[in-house]
């Protein structure tokens, strides 16, 4: 599996990084949605018999690129997301300021 594998849907508002995992009805996918210039990733998942393979990684990567060439910063309201920026500390300039 690849970066070329994954597709993006942006509905504006809301969008997905999918994934198709074999053996699997469902594709793995991390969601968004839209909060003023920022992406607020909200969920992450990979199906229970493809964990592990950094399926995970590779859709928060997806995610980091297109924040660099398209300008928006990312707000990780999910866990995994989050974890992975404090894995990256070199993408700390593509995290959303936190509101006080």
């Amino acid at each position: 599996m690849s970066a070329a594998d994954i597709t993006r849907t942006d509905e504006t508002t809301h969008g997905a990084y999918q994934v198709a995992v074999p053996g699997s009805a469902r594709p793995a996918e991390l969601t968004w949605r839209a909060r003023g210039s920022s992406r607020v990733a909200d969920h992450t998942f990979v199906p229970p018999e493809a964990r592990g393979g950094g399926i995970a990684m590779q859709l928060v990567e997806a995610l980091v690129a297109d924040a660099k060439a398209e300008g928006f910063t990312i707000e990780p309201a999910c866990s995994y997301v989050e974890a992975a920026f404090r894995r990256h500390p070199e993408w700390a300039d593509l995290r959303a300021p936190i509101p006080s």
